[in-house]
């Protein structure tokens, strides 16, 4: 069964994690600047900035694309023996950071280890001649990082260290970072929720059962955790038992280990933008299981799509979903996905 989980209203208080939102997530790819190009021709991103060589980066490149605020940062190993390059072979492409726009890194990470987070990154500064960004960076699950990200009035092109880079034009089609998935181990969800509570002061939003996200061969659970303001929202999945593996199951063993599954993003029409990417070769999934079935969760995620889908019945690839089935605590609207 779903179960929501609602906390009793308390008076004012000052959040000592503060969160301002997901300020960008980086891949860490095989080849930097043909994931650009994807990302640009298929999915209408633009580009915003670029490191490297020419940057004075020795180690990897990395390309910066961005639609409305959905900003991926796609970094390449330019050395055999980096960092970079390790996860690549273990892993193939995949994400490496989650990276939390916060109003003061240092105290962030101070308090995230204070309170039990593994650190991997000590605060520091970067700066250049249009301004400073302070960062830091926490671990989680596998081998993905939290990193903090303090811009201040940075008027640079992303971080400093990286160039403008002029290519592609935003489609408007997506807005916002709906949420990321993480897959983790059987038995460690529970973990996982207790560690993103505990650590980043999140709160359990909602509790998919086995038996709410299961197709006749393969199941799994899920729970959802959100930072105060909901902002932020990071569902955490398990495999379960079924008569075949859990595609949880199956994503650890091909990725080799526990990871970010999927991200799901925003926008205002979703039967519009489906359309549009369709038509520039993005391949959409044609048969759409019932809501929950698990194959059915993530990708677009529209709210107030307006009424070219029908109540509960897939259009153009595109589930409506009631809006029994919003998160708790959202504004309101539709949702659908």
């Amino acid at each position: 069964m779903t179960t929501e989980v609602h906390t009793e209203a308390a008076g004012p208080t000052i959040d000592p994690m503060p969160l301002l939102g997901l300020d960008h997530i980086e891949l860490w790819v095989g080849n930097a600047m043909q994931a650009a190009h994807y990302f640009v021709t298929a999915y209408g991103f633009a580009e915003e900035a670029a490191a490297g060589l020419e940057t004075g980066v020795r180690d990897r490149a990395s390309r910066v694309v961005r639609h409305g605020n959905v900003r991926l940062v796609l970094t390449a190993p330019l050395t055999g023996g980096s960092p970079v390059a390790a996860h690549v072979a273990a892993h193939g492409d995949g994400v490496h950071s989650l990276s939390l726009a916060v109003p003061d890194a240092e105290a962030a990470y101070r308090m995230a280890v204070e309170r039990g987070a593994r650190g991997v990154e000590e605060p520091h500064a970067v700066e250049d001649e249009h301004g400073t960004v302070r960062l830091a960076a926490i671990a989680t699950y596998g081998e993905t990082v939290h990193r903090f990200v303090e811009r201040g009035s940075y008027g640079g092109a992303f971080l400093p260290g990286y160039a403008p880079v002029d290519g592609g034009a935003d489609l408007g089609l997506l807005t916002e970072f709906d949420h990321a998935v993480g897959n983790v181990e059987l038995g460690r969800m529970d973990e996982w929720v207790a560690y993103y509570e505990h650590v980043l002061g999140f709160t359990e939003m909602l509790h998919f059962s086995d038996e709410e996200i299961s197709t006749e061969y393969s199941a799994l659970m899920s729970k959802v955790v959100a930072d105060g303001e909901g902002r932020i929202k990071f569902p955490i999945n398990e495999p379960a038992e079924g008569r075949r593996k859990s595609q949880v199951d199956e994503y650890l063993e091909f990725y080799g280990g526990p990871g970010v599954q999927h991200i799901a993003v925003q926008t205002p029409d979703i039967v519009g933008a489906v359309r549009e990417l369709r038509q520039r070769g993005v391949r959409f999934l044609r048969r759409v299981p019932h809501a929950g079935g698990e194959a059915g969760v993530g990708g677009v995620v529209g709210r107030g799509a307006g009424d070219d889908v029908a109540g509960g019945e897939p259009r153009d690839g595109v589930l409506h979903a009631q809006p029994a089935h919003l998160e708790a605590g959202d504004p309101g609207g539709e949702l659908v996905r």
